[in-house]
């Protein structure tokens, strides 16, 4: 009998999510659009995030299942377009993640071993990145739990000892309100990182192998994002007493590593550089490991081709698809494009999550208030994202449109052309019914 999964393990799963390559890929991003505010905008995108927390902790503990989002999206609506639709603009989803990783990884190496920026070396340390843990996930080598639990620790502890030591070198003046950008720049640049917060929902996919899940699951959803929200909010503080707007704009795809040079010098840069490439790598493992199984099921299920559903040694087939469409989206498009994309997409699907916990309410015993602010929150911070780069910077949505454009067509197409879907349910659920 498999060991049961407890709060700690559970916790660590829900930080490891979050605290992957996010925080070192678009700090900078928040920055450059809320500048002194950036910490405010943080805890915005946190607050929305606390809030679906609700949503999966009633879900996951009436449908426990490896499907996680995808169940409780077809126990709600069923099994139809619209889920087809949504399960795989959540896989998807998990593509632009990983090319997210990617850039990141290609920019701190790039920085690490050039002092600069090189566009080629970049191109082609993200897609290196990418094809080496392509090639271990289906071999099967991939990090244990353990090594998985020792990463988290790591990078966490390196994160809370530049917050710390930060904040004695900081000069706090960029904090004051004349440095605050609009009111709609602050939320926007909290929206726009949302994808920083979304791996709390991996502890969903754990849910029938948690100890004592009625107890467990809340402690660890809450408490993981709750120390998220304040690991992210410090380290924007200590970020822009340490680094001013220009510098931050300059090194925006790197500016955590250029903060730690007041604070540690030369040997600051390279540490942080070097977390970010662990960071960034065991999130690109865990993602491919995630999302391939993801693909697995909506394969399995008739959702999408065969084709993803393939055993290739350890791993399936539709890894390799997965890595193919990251390396695309990964050097094709700017990191703006990648974290404008990919925060839609996990804002709709987070949206879609709470109103399907609206939905089930009766059935799951969740406060109907609570579901639907969620479900509000969410849609009315996908509005915002859109509407503020269709005036401001509409190149910023170009991989958003192309990624829903080509998702509605290609369910549309293969659910009209391909095999109909067979019935989404978790095994264990189907025997329970």
């Amino acid at each position: 009998m498999a060991k049961k999964i407890g709060f700690w393990e559970a916790f660590s799963i829900g930080v490891g999510g979050m605290v992957g390559g996010g925080i070192f890929a678009v700090l900078g991003l928040t920055i450059d659009l809320a500048k002194g505010a950036a910490p405010v905008a943080f805890l915005i995108a946190g607050l929305i995030a606390l809030v679906t927390s609700y949503s999966y902790v009633k879900l996951s503990i009436a449908y426990p299942s490896e499907g996680g989002s995808i169940e409780y999206i077809v126990q709600a609506f069923g099994n139809n377009m619209f889920s087809t639709i949504a399960n795989n603009l959540l896989l998807v989803s998990y593509v632009i993640m990983l090319s997210l990783y990617a850039y990141a990884f290609g920019s701190y190496a790039s920085v690490l071993f050039f002092g600069k920026e090189l566009v080629w070396f970049h191109k082609l340390a993200a897609s290196s990145v990418i094809v080496l843990f392509v090639v271990i996930n289906l071999f099967g080598a991939f990090l244990t739990g353990k090594a998985e639990d020792l990463m988290v620790f790591l990078k966490v502890a390196i994160l809370i000892i530049f917050v710390v030591v930060g904040f004695f070198s900081a000069d706090f003046h960029r904090l004051s309100p004349q440095y605050w950008e609009s009111t709609i720049k602050i939320i926007t640049g909290g929206l726009i990182i949302f994808l920083a917060y979304e791996g709390f929902e991996l502890i969903a996919n754990t849910a029938k192998d948690v100890v004592n899940p009625q107890k467990t699951l809340p402690k660890a959803f809450y408490a993981s994002v709750l120390f998220v929200i304040t690991l992210y909010v410090t380290i924007a503080i200590v970020t822009i007493g340490n680094v001013s707007f220009e510098e931050a704009k300059k090194a925006q795809d790197y500016v955590l590593a250029i903060a730690t040079e007041p604070i540690f010098g030369k040997t600051g840069f390279v540490v942080i550089s070097i977390a970010a490439l662990l960071s960034t790598a065991s999130a690109i493992n865990a993602t491919l490991y995630g999302g391939g199984r993801v693909g697995y099921l909506v394969a399995k299920l008739g959702e999408l081709p065969s084709e993803f559903a393939k055993k290739i040694k350890e791993g399936y087939e539709g890894m390799i698809i997965l890595g193919l469409l990251a390396i695309i989206f990964a050097t094709s498009f700017n990191i703006e494009n990648i974290s404008v994309a990919g925060s839609l997409g996990f804002l709709l699907i987070f949206s879609l999550v709470n109103l399907s916990s609206f939905k089930l309410r009766k059935k799951i015993n969740a406060n109907a208030f609570i579901s639907l602010l969620g479900f509000l929150l969410c849609i009315s911070a996908s509005v915002i994202l859109v509407y503020y780069n269709l005036v401001h910077s509409p190149q910023s949505l170009q991989s958003s449109m192309l990624v829903i454009v080509i998702v509605t067509l290609f369910s549309i197409v293969y659910y009209k052309l391909g095999k109909k879907m067979q019935k989404i349910l978790d095994e264990d659920l189907r025997k329970a019914n």
